[in-house]
């Protein structure tokens, strides 16, 4: 296990990546930016997982960029406040959009601005119930960062996006889900606890699956949005014919054959 502002733990075939500063309700700083940054890069090449959690310490998941310490960015000038726009959060977004693996977000608590970028980019949540949510940028004056502008309208579609944006208003995680954000809710006293054994529970059952074809299938969707029809076919054969060479998709094949279940190993 790691510690610092982004913790660590493995166990079997599963990764916790936990955002750790509880006393600033995890706060997006340079410093938990470029340790979340670089947690992500490690379990994505970490063969030995196959599924990840996102997950936050204390009783807010995340409240977004640091304000704090972008005002006193903003005092060296536009460039140097809004650099981390290109140097933290696009590659963490693009991490957990690429990562060839299964990623799901545990959410016990408060999630907004870029917080709600980073739970977006995961491919399924595990929600608290009545957790609040919120866009929050253009409520100081910005637009889109973390992700939001390609994963916010392919969650609840453009013209929810467009409210979202224009009045962002404080939203409850089952108002997401029930406009099309993916993911379920847990209702319990241990608000934490609860919600990041779900998430576990979820993402245990996914590192036990055909890793290989999960990671081909984020990859078509993530691709598949603009495209023309023959460009997709081609990419979904090319995929499948990846698929297809794997040792689990044989010994899926065999084992539906002797009416067994498969055992995936990920290879």
């Amino acid at each position: 296990m790691t510690t610092g502002p982004v913790r660590i733990e493995r166990e079997g075939g599963v990764a916790v990546v936990t955002l750790n500063v509880p006393e600033k309700r995890n706060a997006l700083t340079v410093e938990l930016k470029t340790a979340l940054r670089d947690a992500l890069a490690a379990v994505a090449d970490d063969g030995g997982v196959r599924a990840v959690v996102l997950a936050a310490e204390g009783p807010a998941f995340s409240v977004g960029q640091d304000l704090a310490e972008h005002a006193v960015a903003l005092r060296g000038g536009g460039d140097a406040a809004f650099a981390t726009v290109r140097e933290h959060y696009s590659p963490i977004i693009r991490s957990l959009l690429t990562m060839p693996k299964p990623v799901i977000a545990a959410i016990a608590g408060t999630c907004v601005g870029a917080g709600l970028g980073l739970t977006l980019a995961a491919d399924y949540r595990v929600f608290a119930a009545g957790v609040k949510l919120g866009t929050a940028f253009t409520g100081i004056g910005l637009t889109f960062d973390s992700g939001l502008s390609f994963t916010l309208p392919r969650a609840v579609g453009d013209a929810r996006t467009r409210e979202l944006m224009l009045f962002p208003r404080v939203f409850t995680a089952e108002e997401g889900i029930s406009w099309g954000i993916a993911g379920e809710t847990v209702d319990a006293a241990d608000r934490q606890g609860t919600v990041l054994d779900k998430a576990r529970e979820l993402a245990a059952a996914l590192a036990a699956g055909p890793t290989l074809a999960f990671a081909e299938t984020k990859r078509l969707l993530l691709g598949s949005s603009g495209i023309e029809l023959d460009a997709a076919l081609d990419a979904e054969a090319a995929a499948q014919a990846r698929c297809g060479s794997t040792r689990d998709h044989a010994g899926a094949v065999a084992a539906f054959l002797a009416r067994e279940r498969p055992v995936f190993s990920g290879e």
